[in-house]
């Protein structure tokens, strides 16, 4: 027998989700008590989680050898080096204040109301797909254009709910976000060897992703605009500061990576290559020196490949304890058990049945984890895996039901969701605006909302639906008899 055959709980197998109470303890202290979102505190939360854990497992040393193996999986390690890689890039675009050039576009054509509500939210979704980070986007925009649009006649509501919603959207279609990674590096293909790459998962969500979008922003516009403005030369103050023409350019190199990940599906080759193409953009055009790239400041290290690295250094000890946690899982059998037990239901059976039940299962799961949509696919994910696998579902078809259902209503519920949370916490504060509340942010957050319903009309319909053929080949029919699937 395998090391992983031995792992026992006192108590009995349900003993096994220990670690995982205490994980989602962490996650409901600091999300729903102190209404705070910290990486670092999540990744300490799942550390406390497995030395617990281990307390009732026996033997303990097998305990640890199932942790471990998880953590070494190929799958963790690949998520890791793709986060180092995609923070570098992030960081290169935060550096170069690439918002500042949407904020000097709508200085230009000089928008107001529900112009300005659409305007952000397309703005915000572009700066986001740029630097790959939802809840970063959302600390610098939120700043920018919150109070500058209320003060321009934007419905309060409407504005934060659309910065929110692009910063989300954002992640949800960037080749380089870690939600894209983890989702696509959780999919396993069962007739040629690897997982789902970036590119064929992007090209397979973008029908969705823009659809949602797209209806989104009528309504961002309709819906967008209180029927009044004041104090117009404060806001002009607001967006003069802010900006910035010549950052536009930086969207030279975003363009560039977007183009060799979807052709190449390779998403190292692309970072490089935006990287590259981000460097020399930045120091012809002035908006980067070479401190700004590496250097040191006072003793210590400063430059956009420092805090490009050191960014993403939080996320991977997330990715790190909840990897832990799942060998600890796998060890145990309990991944095998909720798989066959799903894939046993009637509602599996099917491939719409199989959608539907990743869908149920990773909101559920998001749920759990506050809107960590991240933490939610790294538990869900090898779950995911197995129901679609079972019925030939392709992986990229897998990993967009997985991540779209995510990044739907449940990422955003007041009471538990950390996007809300930021968001309501960053109006605060602002002379001459309103603080609002999560529940009247909710309401309006029409991207989650709207994308939620798209993925129950896709996975109702088979829009877009493909299954796994020879050698991984997308196939709009099963290979297998009706019958099997």
């Amino acid at each position: 027998m395998s090391a992983d055959q031995h792992l026992v709980f006192r108590g009995g197998r349900v003993m096994a989700f220990v670690p995982v109470a205490v994980f989602l303890a962490f996650c409901v202290v600091f999300f729903v008590v102190f209404k705070t979102f910290d990486m670092t505190a999540l990744a300490a939360g799942g550390v406390v989680a497995l030395l617990v854990g281990a307390l009732f497992a026996k033997p303990y040393a097998a305990y640890w050898s199932a942790v471990t193996r998880g953590i070494g999986s190929s799958t963790a390690v690949t998520i890791v080096m793709m986060l180092f890689c995609v923070g570098l890039m992030s960081a290169l675009i935060k550096e170069t204040n690439v918002s500042g050039g949407f904020v000097w576009l709508a200085e230009l054509l000089g928008v107001s109301g529900g112009t300005f509500t659409l305007f952000t939210f397309v703005a915000v979704c572009i700066i986001s797909m740029s630097t790959a980070s939802s809840i970063g986007t959302m600390f610098t925009a939120f700043p920018i254009f919150y109070p500058a649009g209320v003060l321009l006649g934007a419905e309060p509501a409407f504005l934060a709910a659309a910065i929110i919603s692009g910063a989300i959207f954002g992640d949800n279609v960037a080749p380089i976000s870690d939600t894209t990674v983890i989702s696509s590096s959780t999919q396993t293909f069962r007739r040629k060897s690897g997982t789902a790459d970036i590119a064929g998962v992007v090209r397979s969500r973008a029908r969705f992703a823009f659809t949602a979008a797209g209806i989104s922003a009528v309504g961002f516009f309709m819906l967008g605009s209180s029927g009044r403005s004041s104090d117009s030369a404060h806001s002009q103050e607001l967006l003069e500061q802010a900006s910035d023409p010549l950052a536009l350019v930086m969207l030279i190199p975003v363009a560039l990576m977007l183009t060799v990940a979807l052709l190449t599906r390779d998403i190292f080759k692309a970072v490089t290559v935006g990287l590259v193409a981000g460097i020399v953009t930045g120091l012809a055009s002035g908006l980067l020196t070479l401190e700004g790239i590496i250097g040191v400041t006072d003793g210590a290290p400063t430059g956009f490949l420092i805090s490009g690295v050191s960014g993403m250094l939080s996320v991977i000890a997330l990715v790190v304890t909840v990897f832990g946690i799942m060998g600890v899982l796998t060890a145990a059998g309990i991944l095998d058990w909720l798989v066959s037990a799903l894939t046993r239901s009637r509602l599996s059976r099917t491939p719409r049945g199989a959608e539907f039940a990743i869908g149920i299962g990773i909101s559920g799961t998001t749920l759990l984890f506050g809107g960590v949509n991240s933490a939610a696919m790294l538990t869900f994910g090898p779950v995911a895996d197995e129901i679609g696998a079972r019925v030939d579902l392709h992986p990229y078809r897998r990993a967009v039901v997985m991540d779209c259902f995510a990044m739907g209503i449940a990422s955003i519920v007041p009471v538990l969701s950390a996007y809300l949370f930021i968001g309501a916490q960053l109006t605060t504060g602002i002379k001459g605006v309103p603080a609002l509340a999560t529940t009247e942010i909710f309401v309006a957050m029409l991207y989650p909302l709207v994308l939620t319903v798209v993925m129950v009309v896709a996975a109702a319909t088979g829009w877009g639906r493909r299954f796994e053929g020879a050698e991984g080949t997308e196939l709009k029919r099963p290979e297998r008899t009706p019958a099997l699937v």
